[in-house]
This record gives structure tokens, sequence and C-alpha cells, in this order.
């Protein structure tokens, strides 16, 4: 049996959650929220790409949403998730945080986080407080907290380039500061949160949950490093994989890759997240991308640690590491920032880069852009990114 995919482009957030309403009880279509237009001059337009078709007009019964992932490295893709998957994760995220409350809705409807704020406030029955259409803005965000219901718990869901500029102005500006303060629990994921603004975060008192997870399990099922619900974790052959109630049905309309991803082990089904990492005493700690770890003279370098360690660096909290083809080396790694090219920061970088990964790490290349190229989610455009760094370092 199927049911009818409806896209929905550009719906206002509280007509989206009435759909959505409808379609987690299985009477309406199922829905594939689309972006609206972006307001960042520097977003990727959302055009059609080779390899990937609309969608078709039917999907199985059992699927209630279909989401597409970023494609912040390569072709998106588009996760089919059913009503089971979208509840079982927001009872997880309730159980988690310990209260229901209200939500502030600050992402994007059309990527998981945000469609899950709308599932949580479904599940709630409390309507999300909404920030107005277009580029996040701080002023927006503090006036919108005043919207939230008396002795209700507060939540909202954040990525980090948000937290960022909220930290920023929460240091110098006390209203800010108690707006943040205001959250029984501020949940920040869908890429790696700097240590240097967690640190921030925590001194100014924000009571900040650290979250992971994709599309593929419907959201964040990993606070903190603990799995919420009833979610498992295990690392196998250094890679995270995930089971429990949360995983999506597949990739719509692409059972290659769906078998690539999703396999059954030990009676159970599991994502293979293509995340290295490791588990102490239940905590998970996320090591960085199997498939971004570059050879550069014959020697291994990870990308996510040389962007973690130049966001540490005072003014490069925006730094993004991509590879680069090099004709000696074979590859090199390149830091993008949009940080002021008057304030040298080259040395500062190479010396935190060798003295955490060696010598090997020095051949990073730090190149300075007006501002970085970004997807309609707000996440760094790291295609983008890696085209120029070709051009950059081409002989």
């Amino acid at each position: 049996m199927s049911r009818l995919l409806r896209a929905v482009p550009g719906a206002d957030p509280l007509d989206l959650l009435a759909e959505l309403r409808t379609a987690l009880s299985g009477i309406g279509p199922a829905l594939l929220p689309r972006a609206a237009e972006s307001a960042n001059p520097h977003a990727r337009p959302e055009v059609p790409q080779p390899g990937h078709p609309e969608p078709p007009s039917e999907v199985a019964k059992n699927v209630a949403l279909v989401v597409e992932t970023s494609g912040s490295t390569g072709a998106p893709k588009r996760v089919a998730l059913s009503s089971g998957a979208l509840l079982a994760s927001a009872a997880g995220t309730q159980s988690a945080l310990g209260s229901a409350g209200q939500w502030l809705l600050s992402l994007p409807t059309h990527y998981i986080a945000g469609v899950q704020v709308l599932v949580r406030s479904i599940t709630a029955e409390v309507d999300p407080v909404v920030l107005p259409p277009g580029a996040f803005d701080v002023d927006a965000f503090v006036e919108a907290t005043a919207g939230f219901r008396p002795r209700v718990a507060r939540f909202t869901s954040l990525v980090p380039t948000q937290l960022h500029r909220l930290v920023e102005a929460a240091e110098g500006d006390r209203s800010t500061r108690d707006a943040l303060r205001s959250f029984d629990g501020i949940l920040v994921g869908g890429q790696a949160t700097p240590s240097a603004l967690r640190d921030r975060s925590l001194e100014l008192g924000i009571r900040l949950i650290g979250t992971y997870g994709s599309s593929e399990t419907a959201g964040g099922c990993v606070y903190d490093g603990a799995p919420i619900g009833t979610t498992r974790v295990e690392v196998v052959d250094g890679q995270v994989e995930i089971a429990g109630p949360t995983l999506a049905e597949g990739y719509l309309a692409d059972p290659a890759a769906t078998d690539a991803a999703f396999a059954v082990r030990d009676g159970l089904r599991w994502y293979r997240t293509g995340d290295a990492g490791d588990v102490t005493d239940g905590i998970l700690r996320i090591t960085g991308r199997l498939d971004a770890v570059i050879i550069s003279g014959g020697e291994k370098v990870s990308l996510d640690r040389i962007e973690d360690i130049a966001r540490g660096i005072p003014g490069l909290h925006d730094a993004v590491a991509v590879s680069a083809p090099d004709p000696e080396w074979g590859a090199t790694p390149v830091v993008f920032t949009a940080a002021d090219p008057a304030i040298p920061r080259e040395s500062a970088l190479r010396e935190a880069l060798i003295g955490s990964l060696g010598r090997v790490a020095s051949r990073a290349v730090l190149v300075h852009l007006q501002a970085l190229p970004t997807l309609p989610s707000g996440k760094p455009d790291r295609r983008a990114l890696a085209e120029s760094a070709a051009v950059t370092r081409r002989p």
C-alpha cells in the first residue's frame, strides 16, 4: 500500500505544524518540506542536481515524512521517516529533558532538527514560539522569549553558529544573557560544537546539551554522549552504529544507498553513521568523519581535528577545513575563514596544529574569504569550499 507524498515549499511553520499533525496520524499525505527562499546571500541556491530527480508522487504507507539531508559534502539524500520513528524521537527527548515544555523554533523546518521541534510541540500539545522568517537574528531571538507561556519549561534547538552569535552578544549584554539563562535546556547539534564555545556557554550559566544524530535517526538520539530513550550505540571497526526505534525506513527510491547505510546485526537493524568514535563507560565520543581523513605525504591527517584546533584560536571560530590536491604531497588541508585578514593568525594556527598533530599538520593553508558559503540550513557548504580549495592550490 502507498500514500501520497506532498512537497511543502517554504511553508509557514504553524501551517506545517497542522499538516504534520495530520501526516503523523496517518490521515493526510506524507510531507516533504522544502526550503523557503534563503535570506542568506551566501547560501547555495537549491537547484535540481544531476542524479537527484524530483521525488515520486507516492511513498510507502508507513512513511509520514521525507526530509533531505544537507548535502554539505555531496549530493543530498531523501530520508523516509515513519510516524513511529518521529514520535519515538520526541518521546526520548521528553524523557531526557524531564519535561515536554514549550519550544522556540530557531531552525529551518525543511531539515530534521527544525521538524523535530514541531513534532515535540505536537506531542506536548503546546504550539511553539516561532522566530520571524529570515536570517537568524539575536535581537529577534531575545524578543521571542517573551512569547513563552508562564510556568512552562523552555527549550530550543540551535546549531553552533547560532549559539556563537548568542554567546558573543550575551557576554556584553545582560538582556541576551538573561534570555539564554531562562531556558531549561538548549540543544546544540548539527555539527561539532567547539570546546571553547561550550566553555563560554557554561560560564554564562547556559543549560547547554550537546546532541548527536542525523536525519537517518529522526534527529538527535544521543545527548551529551548518552543515548536517549531505547537507542543503542556501538562502535564496529571504528565506525559508530546506531539501533533503535528512531531509525529511518531508508533513502527514498535508492535501495543501494539504503542497503549500504542500514544493516541487520544481532537481530537488530543498525544505521552505519560514517562517523568515527569510541564508547567509554556508556558515553559516546565522536572523533570525526571516516571520510574526513586524508593522506598527505603518506601520513594520515584528520580534517576534523584540524578544524577543531583552528576553531579554538581566537578569531577563527568559523574555520572550515577541507582537502585540496597537492602536486607534492598528494593532498593538503586548507582552512577557510571569514575572519579579518588584517589580523595575522597563520603562525598561531601552525603552532597549534604542530603541537597537537605533528609536523604533517603544518602543511595546512589558511585562506580568508569575505564570507563563507553556506547551505540554506546555515551549515558550511563544504563541497563549494572544496571546489575553491582545488582552484586555490592548483599549480
